[in-house]
């Protein structure tokens, strides 16, 4: 059994008036690697445009002078040389996403898999953060902190050696995020998030327009942003699921699915996120 996501579904709670940014959710980024910029900085605006308070950007010192100049309300910087002072910028976050653009060299790879070993944050893995931990599901499995994974099928199948095309994409999500112990996003037409309790999602927005590289960092960015602000990691994914439809939806309204790009659903999202907010 699933339950299909509609703008019903979720309600994002009116801000109370005597808040700070601090208030609203410190998350950080690892993100991008050369040609693979775009990637970091698609996450970090939209953690920024889904409501975070604080967004860090940590980002190979090559890019950071490029990630700079992209990027006016997130705060990038040079991923630091030491695992130790890096586990430490993120353990003082309340949610960490690890993987958009990062890249596959396999000191990467070694890196991302002792900071899924060691952090005790709310955690987001996303493209090669996902491929570092492809042979590693006990690792996911021994997290205490929520983990939320959020692969495409082909992702999926790197994951879990299932055959393309997954003929039952939700009974399959549901599957894994129970034995994981984490929330599946198994992205595609009528996405599916699966949360380790038992409970699936099937997203009801978006179109074919939003096929697009650098689509998928956007989703990822509006995850961590709403887990940071303290949703649960299964509402976060779900909600964040809806959202990004609904903001491709009202993009291609405007601007026609050929057209449409994802800087253009960054642009939507205000709209799509006031048709959830708590008229109280």
């Amino acid at each position: 059994m699933y339950v299909e996501v509609t703008k019903d579904t979720f309600c994002l709670p009116r801000r109370r008036r005597e808040t700070h940014k601090g208030d609203f959710g410190r998350v950080y980024i690892m993100a991008g690697s050369v040609g693979y910029t775009g990637a970091a900085v698609f996450a970090a605006n939209a953690a920024v445009r889904t409501g975070s308070g604080l967004v860090y950007l940590g980002v190979p010192r090559e890019i950071w002078s490029v990630a700079a100049v992209k990027c006016d309300e997130a705060m990038p910087h040079p991923l630091p040389e030491d695992a130790g002072e890096l586990l430490a910028r993120m353990s003082a976050c309340d949610g960490v996403l690890i993987g958009p653009g990062l890249g596959r060299e396999e000191h990467t790879g070694e890196l991302v898999r002792t900071l899924v070993s060691r952090l005790d944050v709310p955690l987001v893995l996303d493209a090669d953060g996902l491929n570092a931990v492809a042979d590693c599901r006990q690792l996911l499995a021994g997290r205490t902190a929520p983990t939320i994974l959020t692969p495409h099928e082909g992702e999926f199948a790197r994951l879990t050696g299932a055959e393309l095309p997954v003929k039952d994409r939700v009974q399959a999500a549901a599957d894994f995020a129970a034995a994981c112990r984490c929330v599946l996003v198994l992205k595609g037409h009528r996405t599916v998030t699966a949360a380790p309790d038992g409970r699936v999602w099937v997203n009801t927005s978006g179109n074919p327009g939003m096929a697009k590289g650098g689509s998928g960092d956007v989703l990822a960015g509006m995850i961590l942003s709403l887990l940071g602000q303290g949703f649960s990691a299964a509402e976060s994914a779900a909600m964040a699921v809806w959202l990004h439809g609904r903001a491709g939806d009202l993009c291609a309204e405007k601007l026609g699915e050929y057209a449409m790009r994802p800087t253009d659903m960054l642009d939507c999202l205000p709209r799509a996120l006031m048709e959830l907010e708590s008229a109280e």
